[in-house]
């Protein structure tokens, strides 16, 4: 019996991890878009989540985000990723000028002597819609970045996740000084396992 109980809880965790990655893939691609960090013409319009949202076509930029959260679904899959960013920085200056930051909180085990409820995919779906449409909104009160920009995403994880040598390293937090810090919090959405908080940085300069 516990051994399909602990199977049972591992197609839950593996289904939930695709969902997360999926989202991280397509609200990064959103943010590198409407933020102007890449030229649009590298962009293409694809059908998810019942709307339109664009994705790179740059082979580069395609290839590194790909790298990237292969290794953050694996820390998913063994609960050592609390926290995704993705820090817009001056190309020049290198200083931040935006975190977007994603909480990732892993949901307490259902009590298996109740019925299950599992959440309808349909609703997960339409949460993350909302929280897409909402880095797309974000661009009509965010300052107006004037220089060019990169950016960089830096993963935070307990102490048990297993960091692959060469690939990642102790890295600066990119942290905008209080003083010229102004905050949103953004929607957030949940599946049976997992739940992504959002919210969003940016410097902002009288």
């Amino acid at each position: 019996m516990s051994a399909k109980q602990a199977n049972r809880q591992a197609i839950t965790l593996k289904g939930s991890t695709t969902l997360v990655t999926e989202f991280f893939r397509y609200a990064v691609n959103t943010i590198l878009f409407q933020r102007e960090v890449y030229p649009s013409d590298d962009f293409h319009m694809v059908k998810k989540y019942g709307q339109t949202v664009l994705v790179t076509q740059n082979l580069a930029l395609e290839n590194y985000l790909k790298r990237i959260l292969d290794q953050v679904e694996k820390w998913l899959l063994t609960g050592s990723v609390t926290q995704l960013v993705l820090a817009i920085i001056s190309k020049d200056t290198r200083t931040p000028l935006e975190r977007w930051v994603f909480d990732i909180k892993l949901l307490p085990p259902q009590d298996e002597s109740k019925p299950s409820t599992a959440k309808p995919e349909a609703e997960i779906q339409s949460e993350i819609r909302a929280i897409l449409k909402q880095i797309i909104s974000m661009v009509t009160y965010l300052p107006v970045i004037h220089e060019p920009t990169v950016f960089n995403i830096l993963a935070y994880t307990n102490d048990s996740a297993e960091v692959p040598a060469g690939e990642w390293n102790d890295a600066d937090p990119l942290s905008i000084e209080a003083s010229k810090s102004q905050q949103v919090k953004m929607r957030n959405f949940s599946t049976d396992v997992h739940r992504i908080e959002a919210m969003v940085a940016y410097r902002y300069e009288e």
